[in-house]
């Protein structure tokens, strides 16, 4: 499943001879698609049930070394860095290529940074809203920068490579390593274990009628279970109580796994959904070295101010809590706190009449140019 990069000519980024509110979100306003759940929970069992593997023998061993050589698109055997339990940190992304009726790239509809600190035996998982406007770098082979725009469209632009530069530049963090996870995981993996039980918190339809109490899910169910977000009182906050619920109950289930068949289904669904540059060895030694860690995770969200640019919807980050983001990531990394100065924060101190305490949706967020710090760029090459 080899990311293939589309190729985009590089921008220019004329400047707008005058102020004015940015227009070029929207024509892209029709192509938003509802956020959808998958690297989290398929990462988190790509490296539990590899550990596992070892309670089941040489030929499951085998098996699983198999399925992870399937899945494995680095360039080296093992890493130094996980070798020597050094903090590293892991980009997870969920791409939507094929669901409702997807076959382009797509973008990546989740994606989460995780940080991971053997010595510390402390993680943090942070989800990045899909909608949220930073600077799209390219991969390098496609050459260049894209500018502003969310940050989902960065895989589109140059699959994980440019979403891991997008990231790290976005947060100064380092990205060591990647796990791309095709969005039909989550379906998969709970047929894998025989289906998950939650506690709906509300009577809703999506694709699927949920009544409020206890239900037990079988993989469809589970995945429109933990899309539904336009229904949910709470919204987003909503939807990922219910994301939570589901991968609680994956772990769950995947830790009681006492049948070498349900097993197999597990590392099949690695090998068919899951692409990382983590080898084999990197992923025992991170279930055996680093497991100290699963008991301490700090897990949260970029906290995103709603935006309306240009007639579309967008999440914007204050410096603040740009900043506090990377502080959180880069402790538990053992890198020392940077002030960020990157285009984010430039944008940000280039707004007027801006009040982030304020709740309401912000509809004066101005995107500037990239070399003026006065003129609203106008979105053409």
């Amino acid at each position: 499943m080899n990311p293939e990069n589309h190729q985009q000519s590089s921008n220019s980024h004329k400047s707008s001879p005058k102020l004015s509110r940015n227009k070029f979100f929207a024509a892209d306003q029709d192509k938003v698609k509802k956020t959808h759940i998958g690297a989290k929970i398929a990462g988190l069992i790509a490296l539990l049930v590899v550990g596992i593997s070892v309670a089941y023998g040489a030929g499951a061993y085998f098996n699983a070394i198999e399925s992870v050589q399937q899945a494995y698109h680095g360039n080296g055997p093992t890493s130094k860095k996980i070798s020597e339990n050094k903090p590293i940190s892991i980009l997870l992304l969920g791409v939507d290529q094929g669901i409702e009726g997807r076959h382009d790239q797509g973008n990546s509809d989740t994606m989460i940074l995780i940080t991971i600190n053997p010595q510390k035996k402390k993680a943090t998982m942070t989800s990045i809203p899909r909608d949220l406007l930073v600077d799209v770098l390219g991969d390098g082979k496609n050459g260049g920068k894209y500018y502003m725009s969310r940050i989902n469209s960065a895989y589109e632009v140059g699959g994980y490579r440019a979403s891991s530069k997008t990231v790290s530049k976005a947060f100064n963090v380092p990205i060591n390593y990647y796990m791309e996870v095709n969005m039909h995981a989550l379906e998969s993996m709970v047929d894998a274990v025989g289906g998950v039980d939650v506690n709906v918190p509300f009577t809703f339809t999506y694709h699927t009628h949920f009544k409020k109490g206890k239900m037990h899910l079988n993989g469809k169910e589970a995945l429109d279970y933990a899309r539904m977000r336009k229904d949910d009182p709470r919204g987003d906050y909503g939807r990922q109580m219910r994301q939570r619920q589901i991968i609680n109950q994956i772990v769950k289930k995947s830790m009681s796994i006492n049948s070498v068949s349900n097993y197999r289904k597990i590392l099949r669904v690695i090998s068919k959904y899951v692409e990382t540059n983590l080898t084999f060895n990197d992923m025992m030694s991170i279930a055996m070295n680093y497991r100290g860690a699963a008991s301490n995770i700090e897990s949260g969200y970029v906290h995103g101010h709603d935006a309306t640019i240009g007639g579309a919807s967008m999440q914007v980050a204050s410096t603040k809590e740009l900043q506090r983001v990377s502080d959180l990531n880069r402790s538990n990394l053992d890198l020392p706190k940077k002030k960020l100065h990157n285009e984010e924060t430039r944008q940000n101190r280039l707004q007027k009449g801006i009040d982030w305490k304020d709740p309401a949706e912000f509809t004066n967020y101005i995107i500037y140019a990239q070399h003026s710090d006065t003129e609203a760029w106008d979105g053409t090459n």
